[in-house]
């Protein structure tokens, strides 16, 4: 719900960190291959319940992340490009919940595993949308500059980041926070199903 209006607001900071980028001679997956093991190093950190330094290392993949987006398009997105920034996102993201599990199994690791189950719904149901979606040439209006169609959902990535920082603000409520957010990740699931059913069926059932 949350990314496009975010998106406005990192848009134009993004852009010109990225022309610096560009002048240093960095490519785009560069920059997502050391956001991605910047995000990893939070894990270790997590699981020795150093929550607030991990917050940072958190927030710092999510910027790069942000920086190889604007970058690409600068320097020309490509579909390798896009593949392998989608690919170290849900690794990430997995990786996070797993740290908070490493960091108290006995308290964290069930509803790590539920929360863990409800993104394979939310990726499932994004990356299936997304080839459906080039299969047929329709094009997203909402994020026109993605290298795959984007379908949105009322857990983004701004939300899950949102959560993530909740996580480590807040570590003696993870339980709760993880199942609420699992929830509402199944609702996204289920709304993109539908969404899927309405934009690709082309029968009266």
């Amino acid at each position: 719900m949350l990314d496009r209006y975010a998106i406005k607001i990192i848009k134009a900071p993004l852009a010109l960190s990225a022309t610096l980028l560009d002048k240093l001679g960095l490519s785009a997956n560069q920059i997502t291959i050391s956001g991605f093991l910047l995000g990893l190093a939070a894990v270790p950190l997590l699981a020795l319940q150093q929550y607030q330094l991990a917050l940072v290392f958190i927030l710092l993949n999510r910027l790069f992340d942000g920086l190889d987006g604007a970058l690409a398009r600068k320097q020309g997105c490509s579909d390798f490009g896009g593949y392998l920034d989608i690919v170290c996102d849900f690794i990430f993201y997995s990786a996070v919940v797993v740290g908070f599990a490493l960091a108290d199994p006995a308290e964290n690791a069930l509803a790590a595993s539920i929360l863990i189950f409800s993104f394979m719904g939310t990726g499932s149901s994004f990356l299936s949308f997304a080839i459906m979606a080039a299969k047929r040439q329709i094009e997203s209006t909402v994020y026109p500059h993605k290298s795959l169609y984007y379908l949105g959902g009322l857990t983004e990535g701004t939300e899950t980041i949102g959560c993530f920082i909740l996580f480590c603000l807040f570590p003696e409520y993870f339980q709760l926070i993880a199942l609420v957010f699992a929830a509402l990740c199944g609702l996204t699931t289920i709304t993109r199903i539908l969404a899927a059913k309405a934009t690709f069926t082309t029968e009266k059932s």
